[in-house]
C-alpha cells in the first residue's frame, strides 16, 4: 500500500510539474487541441507523461517509435495520415523537443509530405533546444528559404547553423551568402538536397518514403519545365495551364506519387500543400 501511494505520489507530482511545461509550450506554437481524430489516436502529451510515471523522455522515445513505425504515404489516406502525424510528431515535441529523431523525420516526412509549415514548426522547436547541433538551424533555414520564401530568416538560421558547426560553417556560410545574394535555383537545391537526405538515410522505409518525395518534386520540375518552353515559344506569361496540353507543351499531367498534386499559383506551378481541419497556419 506505502508503495502504491508512493508512486501515485510521484506519478501526480510528474504530472503537475510537466502540466505547467506542457501548457506553456501548447501556448507558444501550435495546439492540438481542435485537431480531428481519425483512425489513430494521439493521446495528449501530458497522458502519456503520467503513463510512464511521469518520465517525459521515456514517454517521447515510446510515442516516436510509434509514428515512425506507424507512418505511411497511402494515397486515399493522405488526409488522416497527415493529421497523426502532425498530432503525433507534435506531441513528441512537447515532450522532448530535443529529440533528435523527431526533428530528422518530422523534416523528411512532414515538410516534404505537404505540411511544410508544421515540419518548420518542429524544427525551429529543435533549433532552440539543441543549441549544439547545426542540424536543425540548417533545416530550418532551407525551409524558410524553399517553402515559406523568406529569405532573411531563411540567411538567419544558416549563420546559426554556421556558428554550431565544426566541419561545414564554410560551406553553410556560403550558402547564406548565396541566399541573399539570389543566386540559389530553388528547386534544383531542394532536389538535391532531397536526394542526398535520401543516400544517407539508413532505414529503408524512410528511403522508400523520401523515394517518392524526390518523384513529386520531379513532377513539379517537368511542369516548370513545359511552362517555361511555352512562354519563350509564345513570348507571353501562361496563365492556363491545360494550354500546355492543348498545345503539345505537355503530354499529360506528372502524377504525384504521393496523391497531394500541384497548384499554379500567380503563374507559377507549386507543390501542394495539405490542409489539415483545426490546424492553425492553414488557409
Amino acid at each position: 500500500m506505502k508503495k502504491d501511494r508512493l508512486w501515485w505520489g510521484l506519478a501526480l507530482g510528474g504530472f503537475l510539474a510537466f502540466a505547467v511545461i506542457a501548457w506553456g509550450e501548447q501556448n507558444q506554437v501550435i495546439s492540438p487541441a481542435n485537431l480531428p481524430v481519425r483512425d489513430r489516436v494521439v493521446l495528449p502529451a501530458v497522458v502519456q507523461a503520467v503513463l510512464v510515471g511521469g518520465d517525459r523522455f521515456l514517454a517521447a522515445n515510446l510515442e516516436s517509435i510509434r509514428v515512425v513505425a506507424t507512418a505511411d504515404d497511402v494515397r486515399d489516406g493522405a488526409d488522416g495520415n497527415a493529421s497523426f502525424a502532425i498530432r503525433a510528431r507534435l506531441a513528441v515535441a512537447l515532450l522532448n523537443p530535443c529529440h533528435e529523431d523527431n526533428y530528422y523525420y518530422g523534416n523528411a516526412l512532414l515538410t516534404w509530405g505537404g505540411m511544410a509549415e508544421q515540419g518548420t514548426e518542429l524544427m525551429g522547436r529543435a533549433m532552440n533546444c539543441r543549441g549544439w547541433d547545426e542540424l536543425p538551424a540548417f533545416f530550418f533555414g532551407f525551409n524558410q528559404f524553399y517553402f515559406l520564401k523568406n529569405v532573411e530568416r531563411a540567411r538567419q538560421a544558416l549563420e546559426e547553423a554556421a556558428r554550431r558547426s565544426t566541419v561545414n560553417a564554410a560551406a553553410m556560410r556560403k550558402l547564406s551568402i548565396m541566399l541573399a545574394a539570389g543566386e540559389i535555383k530553388e528547386e534544383t537545391a531542394a532536389l538535391e538536397y532531397l536526394r542526398s537526405e535520401r543516400n544517407a538515410a539508413q532505414d529503408q522505409k524512410l528511403r522508400r518514403m523520401l523515394d517518392k518525395r524526390i518523384g513529386r518534386l520531379e513532377g513539379l520540375l517537368l511542369l516548370k519545365a513545359a511552362q517555361k518552353r511555352y512562354e519563350i515559344a509564345r513570348k507571353m506569361p501562361l496563365e492556363e495551364p491545360d494550354v500546355l496540353i492543348r498545345e503539345g507543351f505537355l503530354l499529360a499531367y506528372p502524377e504525384d506519387p504521393m496523391g497531394i498534386g500541384y497548384e499554379f499559383e500567380n503563374g507559377a506551378f507549386i507543390l501542394s500543400q495539405i490542409k489539415v481541419d483545426g490546424l492553425e497556419g492553414n488557409k
